[in-house]
């Protein structure tokens, strides 16, 4: 890992982002073949978060992937309130127990993972990694990259529409999230977001599809809004 690491950190987060999509899609589909959800993606996930966190530390690059201490004022920051209501998204239409007990449990370990594994290899290696060459273009690549990424639940049994919204209003959370890392020096808001809306999407009753598309422009909406508060408090 650290030679491939040195020699590109750009490859090194493009092996890592198809490791991540290639291993969870088989962990996924052999848990549903075996009759239990997240089955064997759970220990999976926290194995993937384990070696990752160990690695980055004993390389020293706490610091650099923003998993330490948030640089600045909650208060410039609106005290991070938008991040509450995106984080509840999966709750707007009602909440009621999905899966057994077990798989419930399984697949919210699984989220809470995949939330951190997710941000560090988008937010963290990717972008930093495109930043050398430019703050702005790094920025639109990792978060189109991040959006793009959910296509891949097409694959794991999804419906088209869903996955559809579901690749805009991520691409726009995408933005704000790499904004958040870029401005705060710190990835943990995003993680604890993205690890709350995964999670709780175990819980949450599916909505209409006209539900589905009003909160798809609910959370661009929010996330958009957001950027550009943050730019207008900062300037002012």
């Amino acid at each position: 890992m650290k030679h491939l690491y040195k020699k590109s950190e750009l490859t090194f987060s493009l092996v890592l982002v198809g490791l991540y999509v290639a291993l969870f899609s088989i962990a996924d589909n052999l848990s549903r073949s075996i009759g239990i959800e997240k089955i064997l993606t759970a220990p999976l996930s926290v194995l993937f978060v384990a070696v990752l966190y160990v690695w980055i530390h004993k390389n020293g690059l706490l610091k650099k992937y923003g998993l330490c201490a948030f640089d600045g004022k909650a208060k410039d920051y609106f005290y991070f309130i938008p991040l509450f209501v995106i984080g509840s998204c999966n709750l707007w239409n009602g909440v009621q127990l999905n899966c057994s007990p077990m798989e419930t449990a399984l697949y919210v370990l699984s989220m809470l993972c995949v939330g951190f594994i997710e941000e560090l290899i988008f937010r963290g290696f990717l972008f930093k990694a495109m930043a050398k060459d430019g703050i702005k273009s790094a920025i639109i690549v990792s978060s189109i990259t991040f959006g793009l990424g959910h296509i891949i639940n097409l694959v794991n049994g999804a419906e088209l529409l869903p996955t559809f919204l579901q690749i805009i209003y991520a691409t726009a959370i995408g933005f704000l999230f790499t904004m958040l890392f870029h401005k705060g020096k710190c990835l943990w808001p995003c993680i604890i977001t993205h690890s709350v809306v995964n999670s709780l999407s175990v819980i949450g009753v599916e909505g209409t599809t006209t539900e589905k598309i009003i909160s798809a422009v609910i959370l661009t909406a929010v996330s958009l809004g957001y950027i550009a508060l943050i730019y207008k408090n900062k300037k002012e």
